[in-house]
C-alpha cells in the first residue's frame, strides 16, 4: 500500500509518542487513534507536516503545554507556531466554520501582538489563539475531519476573464467548479491569485468575504508562499458557502450587482487608472460624515464620484474608515455590547480590510474594492447617538497628567465603563502625550480577554488605522479601541461577566508570568 510522506510522518510520530510518553498518556492526549485515522491524500506541509498533525490530533489544554515545552527547548518559535496552526485551520475547515475562519484571522494580529510584548509574555497571544484553533478542531472531529484535500492545476488561466468566472461559479453556489477554475492560479504568484480572488469576494455585502480575504493573504508573509493557493482557497469556498445558503432560502443576489456596473458607467471608471490628488482636512470630515450619514447606494455613489475626481484612494479609503469608526463611537447603550461582531467592529475591520486590499491589488480592482467597502459601512449605521466621549464623560476625568489619565482609562475598563475609558484616552491625545502607552495598555487587556473572536483583529485594525490616518483624526481610531476594551472587559463569549480569554491562565502559568 503506497502512503504519503504525511502519513508516514504522522505514523513515525504516532509510534515515537507513544513509545516515549507511554500508550496510556498518549491516548489521552488524542494520538492513539486521531494519526492513524488521516487519509493518505492530505496536503503536504512540508517541514511543517508533524507540527500541523500535532495540532490537529492535541486537545487544547494538552497542547499548551506541549507547545511551551517545544519553545522553551528551541524546537520551535512563534513563527512556525503560527504557520503550522493556520495550516491546520485551513485544512480542518477549509474556511467553512464560523469558528475556525474568524480563528484563520486572528493568527497574523496575534503573531504581531506578540512582537510587541517582553520576551517572557510574548507567547501568550499566540498560544491564546492556537487555544481556540484546537478546540474548534477538537469539537469539529480532530484529525478526522478534512475539508481541503490536493486539487490538480486545471487549465484556466489565472486572469481577469478567470476571476469573472470565478464569480459566477460562485453565483451558482458550484463549489466545485470554482475550485477548478481557482486551481488555474496554484503555479501562480500569490498576488495572481489575490487578484483572481476579488471580483467574487466584492461580489456580496459581507464583512466576513472581506476580511478572509486580507488576512488569508497576509498570513502569505508568515506560511510561506508555496502554501498560498492553500490559504486563499478558504476564501473561494467560504464565498460559495454563502451563494449556496442564499439559494437554499431562495435570495436574490446582492444590489451592489446591479449597482456596481452603474457607477462604473455612470463615472467612467472602467479602465481608469487610480488618481493621484490630495485633499485636506476638511475634505476628508466631509466624505467620512456623507458616508456615515447616507444610505448604502448613496454612500457608494460618493465613493464613485470622490474615485472619479481623481482624488487618490488613500484618502478615500482613509474617510471611509473614520465613518467606520464612528460607527464605533456613536453607537448607544440601547443597541448592546460594542465589542465583538458590532457594527462598528466588523465596519472598521472590513475597511482595514479594502484599504490594504487597495494598495496590493490590480488598479480597477482597488477602485471597486474602496466602493463596495463605502457601500458596506453605510449598510452598517447610522447611529442617532452622539460620538464618544460625551461631555457627561469627560467631566467624569480630573485630570490632564499622562500616568493619571492611563490609570483612570485602566479603571474604567476594569469596571466596563465605556464612555469614562474614552474620555480619558480622547483627553490623554489632546493632551499631546505619547501613543505608545495606550497601545500597551490596550494590547494587555486585548490578549486577557475573549473579544468574541474579534479583539486581535480590531486592535491590529486600530493599530494600522492609526498609522495610515492623519494627525487630526486619528486620535478616533484609539479612542474607539478604549471603548471596544472597556465593553470586552470580563465578558466570555456567551456574554458571561467574570471569564478571562480560554486558555489564557493556563498559558500564565506554564510561561510563569503575572495572569
Amino acid at each position: 500500500m503506497n502512503h504519503s510522506r504525511r502519513q508516514f510522518l504522522e505514523n513515525v510520530g504516532r509510534g515515537m509518542v507513544i513509545a516515549g510518553l507511554g500508550a496510556s498518556l498518549a491516548g489521552d492526549l488524542g494520538f492513539s487513534h486521531a494519526f492513524a485515522e488521516q487519509g493518505a491524500d492530505g496536503l503536504d506541509f512540508g517541514e511543517l507536516e508533524s507540527l500541523v498533525s500535532f495540532m490537529q490530533s492535541t486537545p487544547p489544554d494538552k497542547l499548551q503545554a506541549a507547545l511551551v515545552a517545544k519553545l522553551q527547548s528551541g524546537e520551535t518559535n512563534l513563527r512556525q507556531l503560527t504557520a503550522a496552526a493556520a495550516l491546520a485551520n485551513a485544512e480542518t475547515f477549509g474556511g467553512q466554520d464560523y469558528v475556525g475562519f474568524h480563528t484563520a484571522m486572528a493568527f497574523v494580529p496575534a503573531y504581531n501582538m506578540s512582537q510587541k510584548l517582553p520576551t517572557q509574555r510574548q507567547p501568550l497571544p499566540v498560544l491564546k489563539v492556537l487555544f481556540r484553533n484546537a478546540d474548534q478542531i477538537q469539537k469539529s472531529g480532530g484529525a478526522n475531519l478534512v475539508t481541503l484535500r490536493p486539487i490538480a492545476k486545471s487549465e484556466f488561466a489565472a486572469d481577469a476573464q478567470a476571476g469573472l468566472m470565478l464569480r459566477d461559479a460562485s453565483r451558482k453556489g458550484e463549489m466545485d467548479e470554482a475550485e477548478r477554475i481557482f486551481a488555474g492560479a496554484v503555479d501562480g504568484s500569490p498576488l495572481e491569485m489575490f487578484n483572481l480572488l476579488q471580483p467574487v469576494v466584492q461580489d456580496e455585502i459581507n464583512v466576513h468575504r472581506f476580511v478572509m480575504a486580507h488576512r488569508a493573504y497576509r498570513l502569505i508573509d508568515i506560511v510561506g508562499s508555496q502554501h498560498a493557493h492553500t490559504l486563499l482557497r478558504q476564501s473561494v469556498r467560504l464565498c460559495v458557502t454563502h451563494e449556496q445558503g442564499r439559494l437554499s432560502r431562495n435570495r436574490p443576489g446582492d444590489p451592489i450587482r446591479t449597482l456596481m456596473p452603474k457607477l462604473m458607467d455612470q463615472y467612467k471608471l472602467a479602465g481608469r487608472s487610480p488618481g493621484t490628488r490630495k485633499v485636506d482636512d476638511q475634505w476628508i470630515e466631509n466624505l467620512c460624515l456623507t458616508i456615515y450619514s447616507s444610505d448604502a447606494a448613496q454612500a457608494a455613489d460618493a465613493a464613485a464620484a470622490a474615485l472619479a475626481e481623481d482624488i487618490e484612494p488613500e484618502a478615500v479609503g482613509e474617510a471611509i474608515s473614520l465613518a467606520a469608526n464612528r460607527l464605533v463611537l456613536c453607537q448607544p447603550p440601547s443597541e448592546g455590547r460594542v465589542h465583538g461582531d458590532s457594527n462598528g467592529v466588523h465596519g472598521s475591520d472590513a475597511m482595514n480590510a479594502w484599504r490594504n486590499m487597495a494598495r496590493v491589488a490590480h488598479s480597477q480592482l482597488a477602485l471597486t474594492g474602496l466602493i463596495v467597502g463605502a457601500y458596506h459601512t453605510a449598510q452598517s449605521g447610522p447611529f442617532k447617538a452622539p460620538p464618544y466621549p460625551t461631555d457627561e464623560h469627560r467631566a467624569a476625568i480630573k485630570t490632564t497628567d499622562a500616568k493619571a489619565l492611563l490609570a483612570d482609562a485602566e479603571d474604567a475598563i476594569r469596571h466596563n465603563d465605556q464612555g469614562r475609558a474614552a474620555a480619558a484616552i480622547a483627553i490623554y491625545g489632546e493632551q499631546g502625550h505619547a501613543p505608545g502607552a495606550v497601545f500597551e495598555l490596550m494590547l494587555k487587556y486585548t490578549v486577557s480577554e475573549d473579544g468574541r473572536l474579534h479583539g486581535e483583529k480590531y486592535f491590529e485594525t486600530v493599530t494600522e488605522e492609526f498609522a495610515t490616518t492623519r494627525p487630526a483624526f486619528r486620535w478616533r481610531q484609539l479612542v474607539g479601541l478604549a471603548r471596544v476594551t472597556a465593553s470586552a472587559y470580563a465578558y466570555n463569549r456567551e456574554d458571561q461577566h467574570g471569564h478571562r480569554a480560554p486558555g489564557y491562565e493556563q498559558a500564565c502559568r506554564l510561561l510563569n508570568v503575572d495572569v
